[in-house]
């Protein structure tokens, strides 16, 4: 087992006329046993570096290493690194048996009686023991992916790279999946990266998740972290689930003023280090519903998730979101009135959406201490 370093990996596509830049010169060092996410919006160029990890790319520039190997100029094949897709890729007609021991038949010289051990071994792990038999169209969604991963598993890689494996999947099974991947991830120990758009995925599973954004590295940092002290303004939107509530306010003093008759007093100028406007950041979470003295909005539609609402409010036209207690029912229609706590207040400049103030610059020791680990 090995990590993984990319320095300064740049990929471009295009022959001699325009060229696309898909990968932007990234850094990026990833542990010995580790489960990195790469997430970010289609297009991103997550899965171009990923493949570029794999070797199915050639980088433009810069240099992959593994441990302290040099792959940069080695094939695919010579890389010792597995790959799961997102549409498995089963032969279909194979058993299941075949399928996961067909890599090992290709490629090394273990006996027949040895390779069936192993198989089976890994048909246990993944308790699909029972189905050794079966063809892939005799199986479920969640069992064609489970043979996908024992195709993986079997070779006992350096590396593990998955592409967005579960998207096929149903929501519940993508749950559970996601649940067996990290546990199984633990087990083995090997090095995997793990790409993903869904950022709730990437969150409930990434020992550290890396942000992607127009090709350009965002943001590496455990799940907390990045939530709580994303670097710039995309990573706060991208990451949590419902997104983060943005507005422009001006500032006049310690004076924030934005859309609708918002107001709210900071403690310190220095919160806003001199801008005259700032991007106003406030998670649904953070917002809370007072009788008076707060902003008003309209209820758009109330959402009772049982465990929960969401509210989603109208503020002179700008749409926000707020997670409330479940017994708290406002109706359609209905005006409320919302304010929250300087220590929730995200701040970003207006012209390079770096942040200015996070949630963790005012956080108790508890959640420092959560975050240093």
């Amino acid at each position: 087992m090995s990590g993984i370093t990319l320095e300064t990996v740049r990929k471009e596509f295009g022959d001699g006329g325009e060229t696309v830049l898909a990968v932007d010169d990234v850094d990026l060092e990833i542990a010995d046993g580790e489960f990195l996410v790469l997430v970010g919006p289609s297009g991103c160029g997550k899965t171009t570096t990923l493949r570029c990890i794999a070797g199915l790319e050639d980088v433009t520039a810069g240099t992959i290493s593994f441990g302290t190997r040099d792959v940069t100029p080695l094939r695919a094949r010579d890389r010792d690194v597995a790959m799961v897709f997102q549409n498995y890729a089963l032969y279909p007609h194979m058993s299941v048996k075949k399928n996961i021991g067909f890599g090992l038949r290709l490629s090394t010289q273990l006996s027949s009686a040895e390779i069936d051990s192993r198989v089976e071994e890994t048909a246990e792990m993944l308790g699909i023991s029972e189905l050794l038999g079966d063809k892939p169209k005799e199986l479920s969604g969640g069992q064609q992916q489970r043979v996908a991963l024992g195709r993986a598993i079997i070779r006992e890689p350096e590396v593990f790279l998955m592409d967005e494996p579960l998207s096929n999947l149903d929501a519940k099974l993508r749950a559970q999946m996601r649940t067996e991947l990290q546990e199984l991830q633990h087990q083995l120990g090997t090095t995997t990266v793990y790409v993903t758009h869904d950022q709730t995925e990437a969150m409930a599973m990434g020992d550290r998740i890396a942000v992607m954004n127009d090709g350009v590295l965002q943001q590496v940092g455990r799940p907390e972290e990045v939530y709580l002290s994303p670097t710039n303004e995309f990573v706060a939107d991208f990451i949590g689930s419902p997104s983060i509530n943005l507005f422009t306010a001006d500032v006049d003093g310690t004076t924030l003023s934005g859309p609708g008759g918002f107001t709210y007093d900071l403690s310190a100028a220095s919160l806003v280090d001199g801008r005259d406007r700032v991007r106003v950041g406030i998670r649904p979470e953070d917002m809370t519903l007072v009788p008076e003295g707060g902003t008003q909005a309209t209820v758009n539609v109330a959402e009772h998730m049982g465990n929960e609402n969401f509210l989603y409010l109208d503020l002179a036209g700008r749409e926000l979101t707020a997670r409330i207690d479940s017994a708290i029912r406002p109706k359609a229609g209905q005006t409320i009135q919302f304010t929250f706590e300087e220590e929730a207040l995200y701040l970003f400049d207006t012209r390079t959406g770096e942040a200015v103030k996070t949630k963790t610059d005012d956080a108790d020791a508890d959640v420092r201490a959560l975050i240093s680990g």
